[in-house]
């Protein structure tokens, strides 16, 4: 299934599958060499989170991000990170392991590893949620987080370089290390509204793109 997700993302990212535009699940299975049945179970995950769009007789179109979604992903993510990080920094809690992970971040970075950082991007994120003993807001994250990657909507290498990225991080985990609660939230938070407003503002230019396109037929 992750294989047939992929392959869809590309597509849409390369402009080989376009908003508007109806596909057939039966010659999606046959262009990627597979069964329908991955097929459909990557197309329904897409469905879940408003990538694409079942339609009648087995067809589907790609929808396009919309702006609101992201803000509403953006506005749970804070609501639930902002306190975890502060507890963190009051608990001084995996001091280690926070340096270590901003170690592999960093590392990635400078290596240009797109994959590896992104990977170790998150694992920041979730190493903190865990610090903070909430599962559920652990959980509740992982989810926004892979309808985010799901959605396409990532900033990496479009309006940030992965070392911009990595130098937002720095901040938060030198003050988790600090135990000061107060820089870690305000570190916390200027990272995720800038991350929000880009990947807000990629959306509603796709938007923009996709009106302008339909318009033409």
């Amino acid at each position: 299934m992750e294989a047939v997700v992929a392959a869809v993302r590309a597509a849409i990212d390369e402009g080989r599958m376009r908003p508007g535009v109806r596909y057939s699940v039966y010659q999606l299975a046959e262009s990627l060499g597979v069964s329908r049945t991955p097929v459909r179970e990557a197309l329904l995950r897409l469905e879940e989170v408003g990538l694409i769009e079942f339609q009648a007789r087995q067809g589907f179109q790609i929808l396009v991000p919309r702006a609101s979604d992201i803000e509403d992903i953006f506005a749970v993510r804070l609501a639930l990170e902002l306190p975890a990080v502060r507890a963190v920094a009051d608990s001084g809690a995996g001091a280690d392991r926070l340096a270590r992970q901003r170690e592999l971040m960093t590392a990635a970075a400078r290596a240009g590893d797109e994959r590896a950082f992104v990977q170790h991007d998150q694992g920041l994120h979730d190493l903190i949620l865990e610090l903070a003993g909430n599962a559920r807001a652990r959980a509740i994250v992982r989810s926004l987080r892979e309808t985010t990657r799901l959605l396409g909507a990532a900033t990496a290498e479009k309006t940030r370089t992965l070392l911009d990225i990595d130098a937002e991080h720095a901040p938060i985990v030198a003050a988790l290390l600090a135990q000061d609660s107060d820089a870690a939230e305000a570190a916390m938070r200027a990272h995720l509204e800038n991350t929000g407003k880009l990947l807000v503002g990629q959306a509603r230019r796709e938007e923009e793109a996709a009106a302008t396109d339909s318009a033409m037929y």
